[in-house]
């Protein structure tokens, strides 16, 4: 039997000319089952309607006769997307729709850029749907009396799941759904002849409704979509009432890599890059509209300065998009895609995401992404509706790069995408989270801690972990109880308060768990703002300099009260703003196929382009030293006037190439004392010393690759008292340790640094047992190191046959990740350009060209004996 409500939908859809997906009809039957779930659809393909619509059935199946003068039934949706810029898209679709079957609504949108006057009155009155973020409903449940905005809540939709799954704004959501569940008195459906009533923790005199809240996450293709779920329902939702909705729909994608004229036997990341401007602009040419994505904002700079001043005739039909932008430029820039004025637009993840530019046709995607998933996200911004082909071209910033080029086709091919390993225990959130509670109405310690017990990232979470938190916003721990600024929240009858007003306040402007450099403002000396730029870079400026930013040229007047004032230049030349943590390393999917395709290459098997273009350089490394295959883990050595370098190739990605390469040091000095200098990229790593390396010995002893006392000697190579100490700086912040200072005056970065790193020192010396110091070594360990990962390799490695080869030269592996070497501390007159020909004529390689300007900066972290450089 059709209902009310789907005859409305129906009767849309033909109107629209569209048809129902074979998905979008499952999860309709689902949504109006009572289910929740997970729904996995590509982008593009019309996820936002498959929940959307089956709401608006439901709703109009209660109100038949009188849908279409149904006002104000108080917050009936709430949708939780992890970019604001996704809001004002999602919200004019919504719209269109209920204009169009006649519902009264107003969609409205909650996030950091509403403006005051709006935040003010959503606060006296909801709308029927509501879409904000993760932080902003944080926010809306510290204002007092927040339970009674939720009472008609029926559905809560997290949108673009897999991006916040893995990630601490991913805890924030978890946590949200269980104070929202706890608000929820409805019926939990055990099984078909067996329901249980769930009664609210906390009597606010609500009215409520008999059904269960429903949770709905969308997420694209990863590779633990079951486990998101779980963590997405928490472990209170019973199996039987959890659904799994797949599009299966077979998207077209075409990719294809630019492949360089010549292929230089020797090259090192960013060597190609700009070189393949001309190509880039060709496919622009033909194209509608077109993406070039950058991994980081200095790329995207760099990319969009090169274009204009090689093509002046873009100038006006070009634009440029990354978070540092300012709100209003980035707007402006989505709604002239939309309005299909601008050929290309140079970008970063920024656009990563679900908004919708039906013009644009191409994507580019400079250098490696890094990732699977990430460049389907970023190719699916191409075609971006349902049935039309996606086009995306790789755009090697190195030779070696046309390898992961060429994995890449073939992950996607066999349908190998990463996964989002969940987080766990991470206790600055849940400190946080605590004091927005008591904030507004306050929480009593029994029920939260069942509450909080719901959630996938804090189920092994014990009482006594718990009470050492309460403990902490109430009295301030073992550590801190003389000071009164650490006791936050009061106790009255049994229920936890924050009744200090200026505590609330400043507690209010830091909700949230994004962390990053102190920025500072760039704006005009005539007014208006261009964005923002960490203030590592500013400092360095001195008045009259010129520098790239928002792709113009600017001069740097001064800066006052942390802002940074310019005014436009003439000048060509200039400095380009860098931001910290713009590298990712190679995933661990990617990885492997990439080791499978070089495997392939070791077996003479050419049947991709990139792998055919790449023979030569192939050819070379076989001649030189050797190609490893699959069971093989290939080590270089050879002597040069700089000492013994040793090589390494694990091909698993810089990150764990770093710990490793510190573990074996480490292993190797026990038998021999020795200084090393380290160098990695995502292929491998050097190991350098002025001494004779006894590597033959090492590699006899078995316990070399073993993970046997891994963890200690992890610790033992590393400084992992100052890599736990840059973590806990995050950790203070989120943990409300620390306050960032109020809008427009925040505190100096080197004044936070310095009480982050007090804290860290009060709390390992007095209080080693500390959740948030033990958090810090953990996130060390698991983040900066992928310690779990590593693992993995050195057990993968320890089964294999180990080649050991002694070359005269750096081969085609080795050369890259030597170039980091002339990042060394040494007085020399020459350019880093020459520097590199330089070494390439010492060790008789091919002629080199010169690098791109915007190669990867070199980082240095000190150990003594031990110095660790970040490779090119």
């Amino acid at each position: 039997m059709v209902t009310k409500g789907q005859q409305v939908i129906r009767q849309w859809y033909k109107k629209k000319n569209w048809e129902q997906f074979a998905f979008q009809g499952e999860m309709e039957e689902a949504y109006l089952s009572g289910y929740s779930g997970l729904l996995n659809a590509p982008t593009g393909s019309g996820k936002t309607f498959a929940l959307f619509l089956p709401f608006l059935v439901d709703f109009i199946n209660k109100h038949p006769e009188t849908y279409t003068s149904q006002k104000n039934n108080g917050l009936l949706m709430l949708w939780i997307t992890p970019l604001r810029a996704l809001t004002n898209d999602i919200k004019k679709a919504m719209q269109e729709v209920c204009d169009e079957i006649g519902l009264p609504w107003k969609i409205a949108t909650r996030t950091g850029d509403t403006p005051a006057a709006e935040k003010q009155a959503l606060k006296k009155k909801l709308p029927e749907v509501l879409l904000t973020t993760p932080e902003s409903l944080h926010l809306m449940m510290a204002q007092k009396e927040y339970p009674k905005l939720f009472q008609s809540l029926e559905v809560v939709v997290i949108d673009e799941w897999h991006e916040l799954l893995g990630t601490k704004r991913g805890v924030q959501v978890e946590l949200g759904l269980s104070r929202l569940k706890a608000l929820s008195p409805k019926s939990l459906v055990l099984s078909q002849n067996d329901e249980i009533d769930i009664v609210p923790t906390l009597d606010f005199g609500l009215k409520t409704s008999n059904l269960r809240l429903k949770i709905w996450g969308i997420s694209a293709t990863i590779g633990n979509l079951e486990e998101a779920a779980e963590v997405l329902l928490g472990n209170d939702f019973q199996p039987e009432m959890i659904k799994m909705v797949r599009a299966n729909l077979e998207k077209k994608l075409l990719i294809k890599s630019i492949i360089p004229e010549n292929i230089e036997n020797y090259s090192w990341a960013g060597h190609i890059g700009l070189k393949l401007l001309p190509q880039v602009m060709e496919i622009v040419a033909r194209s509608k509209t077109t993406l070039i994505f950058t991994n980081t904002r200095s790329q995207s700079e760099i990319w969009y300065h090169a274009i204009l001043d090689n093509y002046p005739e873009y100038a006006g039909i070009m634009a440029m998009h990354h978070g540092s932008l300012d709100n209003e430029l980035r707007n402006w820039v989505e709604q002239a895609l939309h309005a299909e004025a601008l050929k290309v637009v140079v970008c970063t993840s920024s656009l990563d995401l679900g908004v919708d530019f039906r013009p644009v046709d191409t994507v580019v995607q400079v250098g490696s992404p890094k990732g699977v998933a990430r460049f389907m996200q970023r190719a699916g911004r191409s075609g971006h509706h349902p049935g039309a082909v996606s086009r995306a071209y790789f755009v090697p910033t190195h030779s070696l790069e046309l390898l992961e080029g060429a994995a890449l086709k073939q992950a996607i091919k066999n349908g190998i995408f990463e996964s989002r390993d969940p987080l766990l225990l991470t206790m600055d959130v849940l400190i946080q989270y605590m004091v927005t509670l008591a904030v507004s109405d306050g929480f009593r310690a029994d029920e939260l801690f069942k509450e909080v017990k719901t959630t996938f990232v804090f189920a092994d979470l014990t009482r006594n972990e718990f009470n050492q938190l309460l403990d902490f916003i109430t009295n301030g721990g073992k550590t801190l109880a003389q000071y009164d600024e650490f006791l936050k929240v009061v106790i009255e009858d049994g229920v936890f308060k924050v009744n200090n007003r200026r505590v609330a306040m400043r507690h209010r402007l830091s909700i949230g768990t994004i962390t990053s450099e102190l920025s500072i403002r760039i704006k005009w000396l005539s007014g208006g703002s261009l964005g923002t730029i960490e203030e590592s870079f500013v400092s360095k400026l001195k008045p009259g300099n010129n520098f790239w930013f928002a792709g113009r040229s600017l001069e740097f007047i001064r800066v006052k009260e942390m802002t940074a004032y310019v005014k436009k230049s003439n000048a060509k030349k200039g400095m380009i703003p860098s931001w910290a943590g713009g590298r990712m390393p190679l995933s661990s999917q990617l990885s492997a196929v990439f080791r499978d395709k070089l495997d392939e290459v070791a077996h003479g098997i050419e049947k991709d382009e990139e792998v055919i273009a790449l023979k030569p350089l192939f050819n070379l490394q076989a001649e030189l030293s050797h190609l490893p295959q699959s069971h093989e883990f290939l080590i270089e050595s050879f002597k040069s006037r700089e000492g013994h370098h040793l090589l390494f190739y694990p091909f698993e990605g810089r990150l764990v190439h770093e710990g490793m390469a510190s573990l074996l040091a480490y292993r190797i000095s026990k038998i021999k004392n020795a200084s090393f200098s380290i160098a990695m990229n995502d292929y491998g790593f050097e190991l350098l010393t002025d001494e004779d390396i006894p590597i033959e010995q090492a590699l006899e002893d078995a316990s070399f690759f073993s993970i046997d006392n891994l963890l200690d000697d992890i610790l033992h190579s590393l400084n992992a008292n100052e890599m736990a100490r840059r973590r806990f700086r995050d950790i203070a912040h989120i943990g409300g340790l620390v306050f960032t200072g109020y809008p427009g005056q925040p505190v100096k970065n080197k004044h936070l640094q310095a009480s982050t790193s007090l804290l860290f020192e009060v709390f390992s010396e007095y209080e080693p047992d500390n959740l948030l110091v033990r958090q810090a070594y953990n996130e060390a360990l698991a983040f900066q190191l992928e310690e779990f990962r590593l693992r993995l390799a050195l057990q993968r490695i320890i089964k294999q046959n180990i080649i050991l080869k002694t070359i005269e030269r750096p081969t085609p592996f080795a050369f890259p990740i030597m170039v980091d070497s002339l990042g060394r501390e040494r007085l020399t007159t020459e350019s880093l350009e020459e520097r590199i020909a330089k070494m390439a004529r010492q060790y008789g390689a091919d002629e080199v060209d010169n690098p791109d300007s915007y190669r990867d900066e070199t980082r240095k972290v000190r150990k003594p004996g031990i110095t660790r450089k970040k490779g090119f």
